[in-house]
């Protein structure tokens, strides 16, 4: 069977950290051209992969050797050339928000519907296998029925010309991180969540949020607490709390390949800690991507079944963070 021949928007961090390595450890993907505004940049970095370099991103759009594009560009820019790259025909992994708003979500999940092409959000934590182990204890009944979830990602301060302080570029940490607990809320609850409050926070000269948090409400009454920023000690895990226990996923949305994910089980009996195996969550994100292009999954079906419910999520805690948000110094 041919590869997957993929073509990049860019030369972002993401990108060059993680995504590319990814692409060429995934069998069945091939890199076949990484394109920059910058020639020399996109050259440098395609080398590296025996890929072509090309000068700026429409040129790469028009290219008859790239069946696929990663958009790993801006969150503001996601919208424009993921849409340009469905219209030349190409399947799109873009990064995540894969909008700024959930109406050009919708838009461009039917366009790639309407196309026969894949269309997915790189949210990556989804495909590590220690959520569904989680899940599967969940469902045979460990902690009892689920009575609450909570979550939360930040990391710390960014530099002052990072791109995510720009609101021009769709900066900002709800954008950034609290994406996480929001899609972390969707897997374990389902699409059935109402924002009940929210609040985001900034700093004097700042343009965008810095932090934020949100209170939920699930099926069955489940509440749901989400907190997320980018100036703070990091933190990364979520808890399902249950009627005869809870468990606690530490490390849970961004573990380095070699993690050996431990997850902390408390009910009346005591406590105990489980340890999974270790697993390369950005690589299976790409396998995902791929095997859904191969065996023709078009957008709205899994592997990305909630991101236009996130888009909405998303949204609805602007709203209702507008007329609370607040500056600290």
């Amino acid at each position: 069977m041919a590869p997957l021949r993929i073509g990049v928007l860019g030369c972002a961090d993401i990108a060059r950290r993680r995504m590319l390595p990814a692409m060429a450890a995934a069998e069945g993907v091939e890199i076949a051209a990484i394109a920059s505004r910058d020639t020399d940049r996109a050259r440098r970095l395609a080398q590296r992969y025996g890929a072509r370099a090309v000068h700026g991103y429409a040129a790469l759009l028009e290219r008859d050797d790239v069946d696929a594009v990663y958009v790993p560009l801006p969150a503001e820019l996601h919208a424009r050339w993921t849409e340009a790259a469905l219209r030349a025909g190409k399947h799109v992994l873009a990064e995540k928000p894969l909008t700024t708003d959930p109406v050009t979500t919708a838009e461009l999940l039917a366009l790639a519907r309407a196309s026969g092409l894949v269309l997915m959000e790189n949210v990556m934590f989804v495909h590590h296998p220690q959520h569904e182990t989680v899940r599967g204890w969940i469902a045979d009944g460990l902690i009892g029925e689920v009575r609450a979830f909570r979550a939360e990602f930040a990391i710390p301060r960014l530099p002052d010309r990072d791109i995510r302080h720009s609101a021009e570029l769709g900066g900002g940490a709800l954008l950034d991180t609290g994406v996480y607990p929001v899609r972390a809320a969707l897997h374990f609850l389902g699409d059935e969540l109402r924002v009940l409050n929210a609040a985001l926070h900034s700093t004097p000269g700042r343009s965008v949020d810095i932090a934020g948090a949100a209170l939920l409400t699930a099926a069955g009454g489940v509440g749901v607490q989400l907190t997320f920023g980018i100036d703070h000690a990091y933190g990364s895990r979520y808890e399902v709390w249950g009627s005869e226990g809870r468990l606690t996923v530490d490390r849970a949305f961004t573990p380095p390949a070699d993690h050996r994910p431990v997850v902390r089980l408390e009910r009346r009996s005591g406590t105990e800690q489980r340890e999974l195996e270790p697993a390369d969550q950005v690589l299976a994100a790409v396998r995902a991507f791929a095997a859904a292009v191969t065996s023709g999954v078009t957008s709205g079906a899994r592997p990305d079944a909630h991101v236009l419910r996130q888009a909405e999520l998303v949204a609805d805690i602007q709203r209702l963070a507008r007329n609370t948000l607040s500056a600290v110094s």
